[in-house]
């Protein structure tokens, strides 16, 4: 998400950056740039008009001119500016009431509602500690009570189940006395959607709303619908006392508009997106976060945040014992490594969390891709376990084999053998104590044959 639109935003802003004075002049040029780049990412007009009038006003006021570092001023007000049109902080959920805490989930047929409920489930059972239990009202899709049941199996939540013909109110009720006999920290109702809005889908949801009395509202929209999803949002939010807004499918989407326009049109805070089909793609929003990514500032914090949630701690201390005691790093070490980084997003899950990416050119980002790490992860994995933690086996006749079994090319194995070296290397320098050893392995291997995008096995 907001690729184009960092792109665009980052190339005017660099322009201003290093300047030691700037003109009213200059700016109103830069805000020129800045409202087509937000309208080619389908913001919604209010919100151009509202976001360029205020940069433009705190710019050519004391915030900037008057400052000694006017092009890095500039940049501060625009991300304070951007943080504040997309809610200014994280807005958690509210489950402070009487369990169970129903949470009734709202929106238009195919914006992901169903596999959303499977993830927020998911999310409050593994990060906040709740007994969560997941039951369907959309008694008109076909197989969406199944398909609700098979999410709530993966994610180890409790299902109610309702059937085909039911009354919507009727399902609710039930539900509401199987949580409290089940002791259920939270319920959460998957509403039936409709293909559009209309009003007999208004008054349904009306009455579940009613009947269930949930302390949040929450309404699911696909990001890719751009400024369309914030007037959707608008009109359910009219019809329901909505709470908060979840944004799906945010992986296809490199414009942004959406999040940049619902918080604006419609009041009410984003808080949470949904980037991929995995039961755990599903994120808090941070909107002072999401500025940072969109002026290539990156989002060190939220990768902080995934490394200490996905990377396996055992096996992270096991290696680090492993290595401090002198021990061989081997390439079973090696493929460890590389499927914890493919548990993350791979490369380029990590690449968009950084700072600076967007300085990068293209073509050098085109190089790196996850199949690359796949690859990797396979040509090990074609290897006898005895090649594994002794790699000197590894003669001509042997990298034919494994090559063979990988599908790929012996000069495949080859860079993959010589990474693993690299690694090798450097993991000997930690055990050694060499600081600075460390540190120059590690450079080294940013460099082509190394780990960074020019060490990469070649596309094919």
């Amino acid at each position: 998400m907001f690729e184009s639109l960092s792109n665009r935003l980052s190339s005017t802003i660099q322009k201003l950056r290093g300047r030691a004075r700037l003109t009213e002049e200059n700016i109103r040029e830069a805000m020129r740039d800045v409202r087509i780049a937000l309208l080619e990412a389908d913001v919604a007009l209010p919100v151009v008009s509202a976001l360029v009038e205020r940069i433009k006003q705190r710019a050519v006021g004391q915030d900037v001119l008057k400052s000694l570092s006017p092009g890095q001023a500039l940049v501060k007000v625009v991300q304070q500016e951007l943080t504040a049109v997309m809610g200014s902080q994280n807005s958690e959920l509210n489950l402070n009431c009487p369990a169970p805490a129903v949470i009734l989930m709202a929106g238009l047929q195919g914006a992901g509602k169903t596999t959303t409920v499977a993830k927020l489930a998911k999310h409050l059972r593994e990060r906040k500690k709740k007994k969560v239990m997941v039951v369907s009202c959309d008694v008109y899709r076909p197989a969406a009570i199944e398909q609700l049941k098979t999410l709530a199996a993966q994610v180890d939540a409790l299902f109610h189940p309702s059937e085909l013909g039911e009354a919507a109110v009727t399902i609710v009720n039930r539900a509401l006395d199987d949580a409290r006999k089940s002791f259920a920290d939270v319920l959460i109702i998957d509403s039936a959607g409709r293909l559009a809005i209309d009003g007999a889908m208004m008054e349904e949801i009306a009455a579940v709303h009613e009947a269930a009395n949930p302390i949040e509202t929450l309404f699911v929209v696909d990001a890719m619908t751009g400024q369309d999803a914030a007037n959707t949002a608008k009109a359910f939010a009219a019809a329901l006392p909505l709470t908060g807004v979840i944004l799906t499918k945010t992986d296809g989407d490199a414009r942004g508009g959406a999040a940049l326009s619902v918080r604006y049109i419609t009041g009410r805070p984003i808080k949470f997106i949904g980037a991929g089909e995995k039961p755990d793609a599903l994120e808090p929003f941070h909107p002072e976060r999401a500025a940072s990514r969109i002026l290539d500032m990156g989002d060190v914090l939220s990768l902080v945040e995934e490394v200490e949630r996905k990377v396996d701690q055992e096996k992270v201390q096991k290696l680090a014992e492993k290595v401090m005691k002198g021990k061989k790093f081997d390439l079973n070490d090696m493929r460890d490594q590389m499927l914890q980084m493919q548990n993350m997003g791979g490369l380029t899950g990590l690449m968009d969390k950084l700072p600076g990416m967007g300085q990068i050119p293209q073509n050098l980002k085109d190089k790196v891709n996850n199949k690359d790490i796949d690859r990797m992860i396979a040509i090990i994995g074609s290897m006898t376990k005895k090649e594994r933690r002794h790699p000197d086996l590894l003669n001509g006749s042997r990298k034919v084999r494994v090559a063979r079994g990988s599908g790929t090319q012996p000069a495949d194995v080859n860079r993959v053998l010589k990474q693993y070296q690299q690694m090798e290397k450097m993991m000997s320098k930690l055990s050694g104590g060499g600081l600075k050893g460390l540190m120059r392995n590690m450079k080294g291997m940013m460099g082509p044959g190394g780990m960074g995008p020019g060490g990469m096995l070649p596309p094919r």
